[in-house]
C-alpha cells in the first residue's frame, strides 16, 4: 500500500522519535539530543543519539541511523506497512483509506499467515503422536532433545496425502488459500489437492519479527530431494529469507556473531553451543538480498562454509557477489571448517571450543579474494601473473563504493608488488658519495625550500629511465596541480608506480581526496605539501622538486592553464600505463581467447590491441 508522503511527513512530526526510541532504549538528555546505548550493537559508553527536531536518530559506534521507519523496521522487525499502522496508533491518526485491492491482499495475506502459524502448531502435535515416533528418532539421533524441539518449534509432517489439509478445513482455511499457503497442491490429472509435506521431520522458517511464513522438510524415507522447502508464497520469498533470524537479529545486538551457515541442522547446532547468531538461506547460494539483510544486523557477518569443493565454489560466489555492496564498515569474513565437516559435526566431535577456533581464524574478504584470483597455484610465469593482476582488477572494477575500491586497489597492487614482482631496489638508491639533501621545513612563513645545491645526483635505478621520468612527472604534476587528484582517481587507484616511494605519494595524495569531508571545495598546493610532509615523504618530495622536471615539461609547472594541465597529464597517465602494463596484459588476453574464443574474451582482447594493428606493437 501506498501513502502519500504529505501523510507520512505529519505521521513523523507528530511522534516524537524520542517516545517511539525510548521504549527500548534507555535514553538521556544531552543538550539538543539524547543519548543511549545503542540497540544495534553490544557497547558499554553511550553512542547512540536521537534528535527530535530533525527526527533522526544515528550510533557513533556501528553506523546504524536514520528515521522513525527505519528504527522501527530495523529495531522491531516491523514491515513498512506495519510501521507506518504503528506510528499511526500512536498519534491517533487514521490511515489513508486504501484502495479495495490492496485492501483484499492485506486481507489475504493475514489469512495466510494465521493458515501457516496453524499449520505450525498441527506440525508440532503430529511429533509427539505415535506416528511421529519416526521423526523423534531422527531428530534424537542428531542429539536433539525435547527442549530443543520445544526452542526451535520442530514438527512432523506424517506419510499421507490427506491429513494437514483436512485439518485445516475444519479450522475454517479454504482449499484454495492452503494451496496459495502452499500448504497443499493440486494434481495435474484430476485437480484434487494434497499435503505438500509428508513423512518428513518439519522446521519452521519465520520472518523477522517471529511469525511462520514457511517451512522447510527433511525427508524421513527414500523421498528426493531429502530437503525441501515452501514454494514462495505472498508471505515467503526465499531470495530475502533467513533461516533463525529473528533470533539472531537479538544474538547480534547484543554483540555475538552473525553467523552464516548451510543448513537448519547446522544453524541449530551452533545456537544450543551458545553461538545464537547463525543463520543459513533456504537451500540456496546467499543473494544479494541475503548480504543487505545480514549488514542491517552485523558489520561483519562471518560466512561459515564446509571445507569440501562445493564449500570453496559457495565461498567464492559470495565473495564475489558481495563486491557491488560493499561499503565502508561493511564487509564479510569466512570461516573454512575441516575437509568432511560441517558446524553440526565438528560440534558433536569436538564440542564448542573447536568451532570458536574456525570462527577466530576466520579470513578477511581480501584475503579470500585473493585467493580467488591466484587460483589453485602460485602464478609463476609473466602471463599468469598478468592473468592474477587481470583479475583482481576486475574485481575492484566490481565494487559500488568509491572510497572502498580505492583501498582495495590500494591492498591489491601493493600485494602484486611484493608477491608477484620481483624485488626492486628503492627510490633513494644512489651513489655513496656526496652529501644527502635536507629536506624541506616549517618555517615561521609556511614551507620554506631547502639551501640550493650545485647538483643532484640521479637515483640508480633497476627501472628503465624513460618509466623513471614518467613517474616523477606524474607524482609532481599532481602535487603542482591537486585538482588533478581528484578528477583521476579512479584511473590513479588502478595504478602501482614501480618507484616505491613515489608510489606511496600517490597513495598518500588518493587518501587525502578520499578523507575530506568537503569535496566541493578544490585542494591547494600548500595544503598538499603538508600533508605530503607530514606522512614523513619530506625528503622525497625534496629530492623530486630538485629533479627539475617542469624544465622538461613546461605544463608541470604551478602557473600553467588548467585545461593544458588536464591535456597532457592525462596523454602522460594514458601512454605510462600502456608502456608498463599493456604487453603483459595483452599477452595474458592473447593465452584466454585461445583457449577459450568467445564473443566476450574477443572483446576484451580487443579492448587492449592498438586500432590498426595486429598486434601491439604491429609486428605479430
Amino acid at each position: 500500500m501506498a501513502f502519500p508522503p504529505a501523510f507520512l511527513e505529519e505521521l513523523k512530526n507528530r511522534v516524537p522519535l524520542t517516545q517511539v526510541v525510548g521504549k527500548r532504549v534507555r535514553l538521556q538528555r544531552d543538550g539538543k539530543e539524547q543519548k543511549g546505548l545503542c540497540p544495534f550493537h553490544n557497547e558499554k559508553t553511550p553512542s547512540f543519539r536521537v534528535n527530535d527536531q530533525k527526527g533522526v536518530f544515528h550510533c557513533f559506534g556501528c553506523g546504524a541511523g536514520g528515521n522513525v521507519f527505519d528504527f522501527l523496521t530495523r529495531a522491531e522487525g516491523m514491515a513498512f506497512l506495519e510501521a507506518v499502522k504503528h506510528l499511526a496508533d500512536l498519534a491517533g491518526m487514521a490511515l489513508p483509506d486504501p484502495d479495495p485491492e490492496s485492501e483484499a491482499r492485506e486481507k489475504r495475506r493475514k489469512t495466510i499467515g494465521e493458515a501457516m502459524e496453524a499449520a505450525a502448531l498441527w506440525f508440532v502435535a503430529q511429533l509427539a503422536t505415535q506416528a511421529g515416533e519416526r521423526g523423534r528418532d531422527y531428530l534424537a539421533g542428531r542429539g536433539l532433545g525435547r527442549e530443543a524441539l520445544a526452542r526451535f518449534r520442530l514438527g512432523y509432517a506424517p506419510d499421507s496425502f490427506d491429513a494437514l489439509g483436512p485439518a485445516l478445513v475444519r479450522q475454517g482455511f479454504a482449499e484454495d488459500l492452503l494451496i496459495e499457503a502452499g500448504l497443499r497442491r493440486a494434481r495435474e490429472s484430476d485437480n484434487k489437492p494434497f499435503d505438500f509435506f509428508r513423512n518428513r521431520v518439519i522446521f519452521p522458517v519465520a520472518d523477522r519479527r517471529g511469525r511462520v511464513v514457511a517451512f522447510g522438510a527433511r525427508a524421513l524415507g527414500d523421498d528426493k530431494p531429502k530437503y525441501i522447502n515452501s514454494p514462495e508464497t505472498p508471505l515467503f520469498q526465499k531470495s530475502r529469507t533467513l533461516y533463525q533470524l529473528h533470533h539472531a537479529r537479538e544474538a547480534a545486538a547484543k554483540g555475538q556473531a552473525l553467523i552464516v551457515a548451510e543448513g537448519y541442522m547446522d544453524v541449530i547446532a551452533l545456537a544450543l553451543a551458545g553461538f545464537e547468531g547463525a543463520v543459513a538461506p533456504l537451500g540456496t547460494a546467499l543473494t544479494e538480498d541475503h548480504l543487505v539483510e545480514l549488514w542491517r544486523l552485523a558489520p561483519e557477518p562471518v560466512i561459515c562454509l564446509d571445507g569440501d569443493a562445493a564449500g570453496q565454489a559457495a565461498q567464492a560466489r559470495t565473495a564475489e557477489r558481495a563486491l557491488p555492496l560493499l561499503r565502508p564498515g561493511q564487509s564479510l569474513r569466512f570461516a573454512v571448517l575441516p575437509s568432511g565437516q560441517d558446524p553440526d559435526s565438528l560440534i558433536r566431535a569436538q564440542g564448542p571450543e573447536a568451532m570458536r577456533a574456525c570462527l577466530d581464524a576466520a579470513t578477511p574478504l581480501s584475503q579470500v579474494l585473493w585467493r580467488i584470483a591466484l587460483g589453485e597455484r602460485a602464478p609463476d610465469t609473466p602471463e599468469q601473473k598478468a592473468m592474477v593482476r587481470a583479475r583482481l582488477r576486475d574485481m575492484v572494477g566490481r565494487i559500488g563504493d568509491e572510497g572502498v575500491r580505492r583501498f582495495y586497489g590500494d591492498e591489491f597492487r601493493r600485494r602484486v608488488d611484493e608477491e608477484l614482482y620481483s624485488a626492486r631496489r628503492p627510490f633513494d638508491a644512489r651513489p655513496t658519495m656526496g652529501p644527502r639533501r635536507p629536506a624541506f621545513r616549517q618555517g615561521p612563513r609556511g614551507l620554506m625550500r631547502p639551501p640550493p645545491q650545485t647538483a643532484w645526483q640521479a637515483p640508480i635505478r633497476e627501472m628503465p629511465a624513460p618509466e623513471a621520468a614518467q613517474e616523477r612527472t606524474l607524482v609532481l604534476a599532481l602535487i603542482n596541480h591537486p585538482f588533478l587528484i581528484a578528477e583521476s582517481a579512479e584511473r590513479l587507484a588502478d595504478l602501482s608506480l614501480q618507484n616505491k616511494e613515489l608510489d606511496a605519494i600517490r597513495r598518500t595524495l588518493l587518501d587525502l581526496a578520499a578523507g575530506r569531508a568537503d569535496t566541493a571545495t578544490a585542494l591547494d598546493k600548500a595544503a598538499v605539501n603538508a600533508h605530503v610532509i607530514a606522512s614523513g615523504q619530506a625528503e622525497v618530495l625534496d629530492r623530486l622538486v630538485q629533479a627539475r622536471v617542469e624544465h622538461t615539461h613546461s605544463w608541470i609547472k604551478p602557473e600553467a592553464r588548467p585545461e593544458t594541465v588536464r591535456e597532457n597529464f592525462g596523454n602522460a597517465l594514458t601512454h605510462y600505463r600502456d608502456r608498463r602494463m599493456r604487453p603483459a596484459e595483452l599477452e595474458a588476453e592473447r593465452n584466454r581467447f585461445a583457449a577459450e574464443p568467445t564473443a566476450q574474451n574477443f572483446e576484451r582482447l580487443a579492448a587492449l590491441t592498438p586500432a590498426g594493428n595486429g598486434g601491439e606493437d604491429g609486428n605479430t
